[in-house]
């Protein structure tokens, strides 16, 4: 392995540890989800609900609980307890609000729940998590490229596991 493919692994390693709190709050967020919707089961001026019913409050409330306190521990482990709760925070909060935004324009779209709308089902709470942290800290576009690339990857993979282990009725 040459010092360019070294120093790429490391920058990628970087990145996923970076965005790993957006990672982990759209994960919990699956997995404590359920109950009451986001948007309440409102319509939007279309007639089509506002988010639909797989954004729950639940799921936004643990989702970024969970992703800031990956946050809190990285600032634990850097040494800045405060910029590790604020990344994590506007991370967690930010994939959150990337993932309804994706449902919003699906319902737009009239593409139903679980169906596919490639890209923004894979891409929405990433673009939401590094809008928000970008408020707090400057997010080059290699880096917004590579956790894009990287996300793709694999939210593919995790997929495709998760149909292997019959979690998922479809592999995308």
């Amino acid at each position: 392995m040459n010092m360019d493919n070294i120093n790429l692994l490391i920058t990628c390693l970087e990145i996923i540890y970076f965005i790993l709190p957006a990672y982990i709050a759209n994960l919990s967020g699956l997995a404590f989800g359920g109950t009451t919707p986001l948007d309440m089961g409102k319509n939007f001026l279309d007639k089509r609900q506002i988010i639909g019913n797989g954004v729950t409050w639940k799921g936004f409330i643990f989702g970024t609980i969970s992703g800031t306190f990956v946050g809190i521990v990285q600032g634990v482990i850097s040494g800045n307890i405060i910029s590790g709760f604020t990344i994590g925070f506007l991370l967690s909060f930010g994939a959150l609000l990337g993932d309804a935004a994706g449902s919003f324009i699906k319902r737009r779209l009239n593409i139903d729940r679980g169906r596919p709308a490639p890209i923004l089902d894979q891409l929405d709470f990433i673009a939401g998590a590094l809008i928000l942290a970008s408020l707090f800290v400057e997010i080059s576009l290699t880096t917004v490229v590579i956790a894009a690339i990287i996300t793709l990857i694999l939210h593919l993979l995790s997929n495709i596991i998760a149909y292997l282990l019959n979690i998922k009725d479809v592999w995308y």
